[in-house]
């Protein structure tokens, strides 16, 4: 039963290859196991989240965070009685673009672009992996997902406009993306801020009085975790704290949207698409508890000291490859030199590194640039 706004697989846009029905699967259902057995979604399990495995195979990749990102989507989806299936596909994809060694090998990824008049975004790259890299088909390059799911990875989180960006002109780049995927750049937030509150206790980064003083979303329920459990370790009480934290802000946004919705008098997908807002939101004071804990993260743990070294090498690494491949075009793989009679070279640079595991671009870096 879904709601008469959500979006419905029999009203999809197809695909960019018409391609016969499944017999039991639908079209964004297939969408998902599509994603699900890309090589690039496998490579997710060997690319840096927060933290590199130096510190611990036991943290978040940016696999385990996708994963995380589904479950928790595919819970509000259900709750709104939306589309679950097309919900879950665009969460398993939200992350495919990235680049090794997390934000760091972004930026890194992104300034060396910038010197030759160029950039790296992470979306437009899942685009073109899913449209072109991944070769799995005798009928045609890329996976041939629907188009809702090549929408929700360009306008998930962005707006990008047909001026900019006249290539992807035919994503309805004026009209708002349906729900599924205004959910996913807040689900993406939802998880990312438990899990790194969590690692980042786990790695002794964070401290327990600091984070209670700082995250009130936490500290609201610390204080009757430690009333209900007063003999239990620290760590229990912070994972019961914790997953509360991460309940209350999955229940706000189910309850908030909901109301939204209501309000909005919206009664279908078309009326969603042309709505003046976004209708996927937190409630105001929860909004502001989450930006208080994401601003806490970023100055306790992502800019913390500890991990500075490890980003500034990891930066290093990555603009040392693509400085060598552009200076030697020639050690690139065959099948990316073949590219370079029709994109610009530092494009393809940037695709292959892109591409690039944590473990393969150091491998390559000590191999070609270290000698």
């Amino acid at each position: 039963m879904l709601a008469p706004y959500a979006a419905r697989v029999e009203d999809s846009r197809r695909r960019r290859h018409p391609e016969p029905p499944h017999p039991y699967r639908n079209a964004f259902q297939r969408d998902r196991d599509r994603i699900i057995h890309a090589r690039a979604f496998r490579r997710l399990e060997n690319k840096t989240q927060v933290f590199t495995r130096r510190y611990s195979d036991h943290f978040r990749t940016r696999l385990t965070h996708t994963m995380e990102v589904a479950q928790i989507s595919r819970t509000i989806a259900a709750a709104l009685d939306l589309n679950v299936d097309l919900t879950e596909a665009l969460a398993l994809v939200h992350d495919i673009g990235h680049p090794p060694f997390g934000h760091a090998g972004e930026r890194a990824l992104d300034a060396a672009m910038h010197r030759h008049g160029e950039y790296f975004d992470h979306n437009l790259q899942a685009l073109r992996i899913v449209e072109d890299f991944e070769l799995r088909y005798a009928e045609f390059r890329g996976l041939n997902l629907t188009f809702e799911v090549r929408e929700g990875i360009i306008k998930h989180s962005h707006h990008y406009t047909a001026t900019e960006h006249p290539e992807l002109a035919e994503y309805l780049l004026d009209l708002q993306p349906p729900l599924e995927a205004q959910l996913i750049d807040l689900t993406d937030e939802i998880a990312y801020t438990t899990a790194d509150l969590d690692d980042g206790y786990e790695a002794k980064l964070l401290k327990l009085a600091d984070v209670r003083k700082n995250v009130r979303a936490f500290e609201r329920f610390y204080v009757a975790m430690e009333a209900k459990y007063p003999d239990a370790p620290d760590k229990l009480k912070f994972n019961e704290a914790l997953k509360r934290m991460l309940n209350g802000f999955v229940t706000d946004l189910i309850d908030n949207t909901r109301s939204r919705i209501l309000q909005s008098g919206v009664k279908s997908l078309e009326d969603v698409r042309r709505y003046p807002e976004r209708l996927v939101a937190f409630s105001p004071a929860i909004q502001k508890e989450r930006r208080e804990a994401k601003a806490y993260l970023y100055r306790t743990l992502y800019e913390s000291k500890p991990l500075q070294p490890e980003k500034l090498k990891a930066e290093k690494i990555v603009t040392e490859t693509f400085d060598y491949f552009v200076a030697h075009p020639e050690a690139l793989p065959h099948s990316y030199q073949e590219k370079v009679a029709h994109e610009k070279l530092v494009r393809v640079v940037c695709d292959y590194i892109a591409g690039m595991t944590d473990h393969y671009v150091q491998e390559v870096w000590k191999k070609l640039v270290t000698v």
